[in-house]
């Protein structure tokens, strides 16, 4: 006799096609989720923080240093706290991996406790730089969200925020970042976490883009953008038309 598939059964049936009907645009509130930034102190991390602590989210920038962090925190005002990176990761619900791509494995694997159970967002872009200008790298994994996931097991990883500028992100005259974030994760549940987040941050939206394993190419694009920024000087952004 054999074990019916779970997979196939009536109430799995039901769920997944309930799920497919599901607004896209239904997403969750998450206006009281306590946002870390790890590698807050850079230039990306500083900015995602500003925007996140200017749209009323709770925001713990990390650093490796307690008082960097607690330094930077302090320039951008709005209630924003610094902490080592292991308290900043323990305190909050939602962590964004913003570090430099040559420091990212050596950060996670030393926060694999800390992020246990977490929601982690990845938007680290591993790149390299010549005479020629900014190229994509591939890591061993495919892709830093790949890393991210293969060093933290029991965290949920996704990816976004790979593509904003820094620039904009901490102009505080800039009072709208018109973009879309792409949004790549293993769980339905998580993604739409990412994209409301996102969905915070005036002018700006959350579109779901695949699974981990599409992260390279969403990654690898920056180095596009970096040249669009260089030949035009612009703050290039990207639209994702007919959605």
């Amino acid at each position: 006799m054999t074990t019916p598939d779970p997979a196939q059964s009536p109430n799995a049936a039901t769920r997944a096609k309930a799920a497919l009907k599901r607004d896209p645009w239904d997403l969750p509130d998450v206006s009281g989720l306590v946002v870390g930034v790890l590698g807050g102190t850079g230039d990306q991390g500083r900015g995602l923080a500003y925007r996140f602590a200017r749209a009323g989210q709770k925001v713990i920038i990390g650093s490796r240093v307690a008082e960097r962090a607690q330094t930077a925190a302090d320039e951008l005002g709005l209630g924003i706290e610094g902490a080592e990176n292991a308290e900043c990761a323990r305190r909050s619900d939602v962590v964004i991996i913003a570090v430099p791509w040559e420091g990212h494995g050596k950060t996670l694997q030393a926060l694999r406790d800390e992020l246990t159970g977490k929601l982690v967002i990845d938007c680290v872009n591993p790149l390299g730089f010549d005479k020629k200008g900014a190229y994509a790298l591939t890591p061993e994994e495919g892709s830093a969200a790949e890393q991210a996931a293969a060093l933290l097991p029991d965290a949920r990883v996704t990816a976004a925020f790979h593509h904003l500028s820094a620039v904009l992100l901490q102009d505080p005259d800039t009072e709208r970042i018109d973009t879309d974030v792409m949004v790549l994760g293993e769980a339905r549940a998580d993604t739409d976490v990412v994209q409301a987040l996102a969905a915070r941050i005036p002018g700006m939206r959350g579109v779901y883009a695949g699974r981990l394993r599409n992260a390279h190419q969403v990654e690898s694009l920056v180095a596009n953008l970096i040249s669009t920024n260089i030949r035009y000087k612009a703050h290039a952004g990207l639209r994702i038309t007919d959605v």
